[in-house]
């Protein structure tokens, strides 16, 4: 017999009509597991000895968000095929999983999310898949001390930690771990590709370090859409402030607006930004207000926040999102950076204006 949740799985799901051999197998196993006590907890993998790959390479994972799926990819090099569910422009904050994403994660043999409540729609979805296969949040890996909190969050820290590529390389660090435990014959192709991808993150993170400290101090302030920039802002000593709260959802209040817009007025700020997946009418609004104070200030963007650039580019990939990040803020509030970027490799048509 079936076992209830084994039925609302499906029904939320809308799998019932599947007509494959497969699904009676997926089935079979969540009775297993539910049989056998398999606690209904997406973080429960990381001791469990009841996965381990066995199949053909590649092994097929699955990713929530870009930033993830570039971890993965880092890591697993060849051996791994990187399905990734949210493209560029995709708020993870507010999207929920579709049928689509449903059947990616049950053909996956290994999921990875961001994890800290970022992708909060779909943790439902994750826990009912995790009866099946191994789901990881990368996130696990950073000390509790470590992370921020929010007070329109309570209880639930700031889930930004990839603005801080220093916090990020923890994060492969876990990534590299789970691999080479559920991959063992491949373990040393693993620790290699993690080493070598976390010195590039050290080299960003040192660009990152100088570039930020060449604006002038007085100017130091990144305003941006909604409040996802705070591990940037503590980790290369700028003021970072937010329209909006930590997540899209929340709405910008007039009296924020107003004192955002005497803030910028008296420290006379150069630019703020908009973000490329939040909508621009609140970063607009705060525009408008400084204007009508005599002030002119910039609209500079987009800043990848949430999700990374067009697949395809180097803002597309997690290093080139971070370095267009850094580079557009040091060079609208006054700092010297490289028109185009760390490694030269921005496209400067598309994203970053000329403003030295």
């Amino acid at each position: 017999m079936l076992h209830f949740l084994q039925i609302n799985a499906l029904n939320e799901f809308g799998l019932g009509r599947w007509r494959m051999v497969g699904l009676w197998l997926w089935l079979l196993a969540v009775g297993v597991f539910l049989t056998t006590g398999c606690r209904d907890n997406v973080q429960q993998f990381e001791s469990s000895p009841a996965f381990g790959f066995s199949g053909a390479y590649p092994i097929k994972a699955v990713a929530t968000v870009g930033m993830v799926g570039d971890i993965v990819r880092a890591v697993g090099g060849e051996h791994i095929a990187v399905e990734q569910m949210l493209g560029a422009g995709v708020d993870p904050h507010l999207y929920r999983a579709n049928r689509d994403d449903v059947r990616s994660i049950l053909k996956a043999d290994i999921v990875f999310y961001s994890g800290l409540m970022l992708e909060g729609k779909m943790i439902g979805t994750l826990e009912k898949v995790s009866l099946t296969r191994p789901i990881f949040a990368v996130t696990d890996a950073i000390p509790r001390e470590l992370l921020l909190g929010h007070d329109d969050v309570s209880g639930h820290p700031d889930p930004h930690v990839w603005m801080d590529p220093s916090l990020w390389q923890k994060c492969v660090q876990h990534v590299e771990r789970q691999l080479c435990q559920y991959d063992p014959k491949n373990e040393k192709t693993y620790r290699e590709n993690s080493q070598a991808y976390q010195k590039q993150l050290t080299g960003l993170f040192d660009y990152a370090r100088e570039s930020i400290a060449s604006i002038p101090e007085s100017r130091r302030v990144f305003v941006t859409s909604h409040d996802a920039f705070q591990y940037f802002g503590r980790a290369f000593q700028i003021d970072v402030m937010g329209i909006q709260g930590l997540s899209t959802e929340s709405e910008a209040g007039l009296r924020r607006v107003n004192e955002l817009v005497d803030l910028l007025v008296a420290r006379k700020v150069q630019a703020v930004f908009f973000e490329s997946s939040v909508p621009q009418r609140s970063i607009e609004a705060l525009v408008a207000g400084v204007a009508s104070r005599g002030h002119q200030l910039e609209l500079k963007g987009p800043m990848f926040s949430d999700a990374m650039g067009a697949a395809g580019t180097y803002e597309g990939t997690y290093i080139g999102m971070i370095d267009h990040n850094v580079t557009l803020v040091t060079r609208s509030l006054g700092g010297t950076a490289p028109l185009l970027g760390w490694q030269g490799l921005l496209n400067n048509a598309a994203n970053v204006t000329d403003v030295n």
